[in-house]
């Protein structure tokens, strides 16, 4: 097998254009689990772990945005000062795995492999994300919704790395949530993220694991919109709230596997939205309250 050690981006893609069916890999957290349960065969790799650029991040005060970069670990991103800048990603970060895997794992490889229990998607999703790619004679921004395609599909192309995400600074709640077979180190079997932005006025609401890709609530979103003013704190009672978990469990269309059926699914989403909107409403930072099956 063929190991390329890149230290740069530009090693990285150089590598890339010479053999584009080289595995791109960062943390190795979900594909090496590929690889020792011979799900998958590795000829030639790409390691981007020495690249420091990808494990850059910074705010831009004036466009309003935060850039991660895809190498950034989620051990970084669950603590200050990044966590600061986008709660709902640090709360997706602490439910990653073990401290191991934390410490390996990236926005960059979720997005790679694209999976919908993917606990960064729906706050990509939720924060209207845009990935950005590069290769060596081009680089392009693509929408998150645009970006993921299907279950383990993206828009990546072989010559392509995924080397950043941005996404808007956002005055407001914002919350991650998921549920799965225990409390810990677990694949979600539902989640979701919710995101108010209290100053223009919206509420976005993403969800995993329930879809062949991370799904936006879009319909929820629309009548929780009609219903009352989202500008500042939220008026919501519990009557509402639990209106707004039942639609948004009505845009899923989960399916029954190892980790759950489709009826919790469908449950827990309904659960998990109705108590992320109470949380908007209360400006409460608390962590939910497992729904166990």
């Amino acid at each position: 097998m063929s190991i390329t050690n890149a230290t740069t981006i530009d090693e990285a893609l150089a590598a890339l254009a010479v053999n584009p069916k080289a595995r791109v890999i960062q943390g190795g957290t979900d594909l090496m689990v590929e690889v020792n349960f011979n799900r998958t065969t590795i000829d030639s790799v790409v390691s981007l772990r020495r690249v420091a650029e990808l494990r850059r991040w910074h705010v831009d005060d004036d466009a309003h945005t935060l850039r991660i970069g895809a190498g950034v670990p989620y051990a970084e991103m669950e603590r200050p000062p990044l966590c600061d800048h986008a709660p709902a990603l640090a709360e997706a970060a602490r439910t990653v795995g073990s401290p191991q895997i934390r410490a390996a794992g990236s926005l960059g490889g979720n997005l790679g492999t694209c999976s919908p229990a993917g606990d960064g998607l729906p706050v990509l999703s939720a924060l209207d994300a845009v990935v950005h790619l590069r290769s060596q004679s081009a680089s392009r921004d693509v929408s998150v919704h645009d970006f993921m395609v299907g279950v383990k599909r993206n828009v990546r192309r072989a010559d392509e790395l995924i080397v950043a995400v941005t996404v808007p600074l956002v005055t407001g709640f914002q919350g991650y949530a998921k549920v799965g077979t225990r409390n810990a180190m677990v694949i979600s079997a539902a989640s979701a993220c919710l995101v108010h932005d209290a100053v223009a006025g919206t509420v976005r609401l993403a969800l995993g694991a329930v879809a062949p890709t991370v799904v936006r609530a879009r319909g929820a979103e629309a009548w929780l919109a009609s219903q009352t003013s989202l500008v500042g704190t939220p008026m919501v009672s519990e009557a509402l709230a639990r209106e707004f978990g039942a639609r948004a469990a009505a845009e899923c269309s989960p399916i029954d596997d190892h980790r759950s059926t489709a009826e919790y699914r469908r449950h827990a989403i309904s659960v998990l939205a109705q108590r992320l909107l109470l949380r908007a409403a209360t400006g409460s930072a608390t962590a939910l309250r497992g729904i166990r099956q």
